[in-house]
């Protein structure tokens, strides 16, 4: 594509997020035909990435970031300008850090997309720092204390699920039968209730917020809030920030 700044997505973990955030740059964009869309490419390679949290857990497989490097070189020799990764668990510091030094190693051009960091800021942006916000993810996510360490650096308040409860929003996600990763569209009632029931939980631990810090999560509930809680979409904010990044002129003004 000539004289064209292409976005790029890192698929495939899992499969179904990144097809989600391909929609929500669409979502995003002002545009009132099909050529007024951005040029976005979309590789889903799961078959050469190992699950996150398996790494970060058990460390019985080689790092993710390996195959995320090599899915990010296929997206740089399509032209990307930019990418991002629709998985929280891939931004833990094991796993993220070692692409962003491959990609530097490799003098590839394509910027990558901090995704936490972004989250970050739209919660300082949008909450500030006095309210507490509360976090659901996998267990890789949980146990590496990500969100803690930049929500804390931001003096961010944040409110954590029981283990016993983070455990059950795993389940949720990874279930083999009704997770959201096996049951992406339609989710199963068993995931959306376990996940809704989460978010109660941690409102009444006091969060203001919850960070759906799973991309499959707002699968779940793709909404902007239950029961009075707020819900923060990484993948609507990591969409922005692609946008942002390489055509802000197009980027459609939020509502409210």
């Amino acid at each position: 594509m000539k004289n064209e700044t292409i976005i790029g997505i890192v698929g495939g973990v899992g499969p179904y997020a990144g097809l989600d955030l391909n929609r929500k740059i669409f979502d995003h964009t002002l545009a009132g035909t099909d050529q007024e869309h951005l040029p976005v490419i979309l590789a889903s390679l799961s078959p050469i990435i190992n699950d996150r949290t398996r790494y970060l857990l058990q460390d019985d497989v080689e790092n993710p970031s390996r195959g995320l490097f090599e899915v990010i070189k296929t997206l740089d020799a399509a032209g990307a300008a930019v990418a991002g990764i629709p998985c929280n668990t891939a931004h833990a510091h094991r796993i993220f850090s070692s692409v962003e030094t491959m990609i530097r190693d490799s003098g590839l051009r394509v910027k990558l997309i901090n995704m936490i960091s972004e989250v970050t800021a739209e919660i300082q942006f949008r909450f500030g720092n006095d309210i507490g916000i509360g976090v659901l993810s996998t267990l890789g996510t949980y146990k590496t204390g990500l969100y803690k360490e930049y929500l804390n650096k931001s003096k961010i308040p944040i409110v954590l699920p029981s283990e016993p409860l983070a455990e059950k929003v795993h389940k949720a996600i990874y279930h083999s039968l009704t997770g959201i990763k096996a049951c992406s569209n339609p989710v199963s009632s068993e995931a959306r209730q376990t996940i809704e029931d989460a978010v109660r939980a941690l409102g009444q631990q006091g969060a203001y917020a919850v960070v759906l810090g799973c991309t499959e999560l707002p699968l779940a509930l793709p909404f902007n809030s239950l029961d009075g809680i707020s819900l923060i979409d990484p993948a609507s904010i990591l969409a922005r920030a692609l946008i942002r990044e390489t055509y802000p002129e197009k980027l459609k003004p939020l509502s409210g």
